[in-house]
């Protein structure tokens, strides 16, 4: 079965607009990555096409990762940056729609100031032509904003969200209470899907599938297999792991859940059919 990772960067840091990775704790990722250095990681776990997701909040970015897309078959398609407060957005959006696997935008909330950001007027406004325009909203948030995510699911009804990382729970203390109630609400929005990524760097160093469980099992409970879709987080979680480890941990975790329909829908179908891909 050809698979999908629904979650992957590339970045070239020359580019120069990588801020986040200012923070000594990420200086590993502090050098290119590219298609060529996944490659061989897509070879050996069979996976056919993947999703690259911005890294940077500029529309530079977006370009950037149209042009690798274009030129590289492995990518199915972009899940970009535009800035949703601009007065132009409507336009901005359009221009975009039209450009071949650009997929919908990612804000990057967990590092924005306001908590309530989704929530501003022109944000909701903007959010609507996103839905109208039939692409869809990456959410990049932390548990404290799930309350605030959901006050705009429910605004926005038609959107298609999905949450990436899981939303992030802390695996580490596993005070997971109000993370659970967050994600159980959204779960009851058909529109939303979440991702099982990046869960190997909210864990401790050396973590193994009982880290992991708490969040996976939740999400696999309050979402069903029809709504979860695998991502790597590829490079990122090379802080705390390999690509194979990330795709072993996960399978280690989902185990006799893994029949055939439902390694199909986590590991591709899901994705798919979310960005239309």
């Amino acid at each position: 079965m050809p698979r999908v990772d629904a979650h992957q960067h590339y970045w070239k840091i020359s580019r120069g607009d990588y801020d986040w990775m200012s923070a000594p704790q990420v200086a590993p990722l502090r050098r290119d990555f590219l298609p060529e250095d996944l490659e061989p990681h897509l070879a050996r776990h069979r996976i056919e096409r993947t999703i690259v997701v911005q890294a940077a909040p500029t529309t530079d970015e977006t370009d950037f990762l149209l042009e690798l897309a274009h030129s590289h078959e492995s990518i199915a398609g972009v899940v970009g940056w535009l800035d949703l407060e601009a007065p132009d957005f409507p336009a901005q959006l359009a221009r975009y729609a039209e450009r071949k696997k650009f997929l919908g935008i990612r804000p990057m909330l967990q590092d924005l100031d306001d908590d309530r950001f989704i929530l501003r007027r022109s944000v909701i406004d903007h959010l609507r032509r996103l839905a109208e325009s039939g692409l869809s909203l990456d959410l990049l948030v932390l548990s404290r904003h799930l309350p605030f995510v959901l006050e705009a699911v429910r605004a926005v009804p038609e959107l298609r969200a999905v949450v990436d990382h899981c939303a992030k729970p802390n695996l580490v203390t596993k005070e997971l209470d109000a993370w659970r109630e967050g994600m159980s609400q959204l779960a009851a929005h058909d529109g939303v899907t979440c991702k099982l990524s990046g869960l190997v760097t909210e864990a401790r160093p050396d973590a193994g599938a009982q880290d992991l469980a708490p969040a996976v099992e939740h999400v696999y409970s309050v979402f069903g297999p029809e709504r979860l879709m695998f991502g790597s987080d590829w490079p990122v979680c090379t802080l705390a792991s390999d690509y194979s480890r990330v795709m072993d941990l996960l399978c280690e975790v989902l185990g006799s859940r893994l029949s055939g329909s439902t390694e199909q829908m986590i590991f591709g179908d899901n994705a798919r059919r979310f960005y239309g891909v």
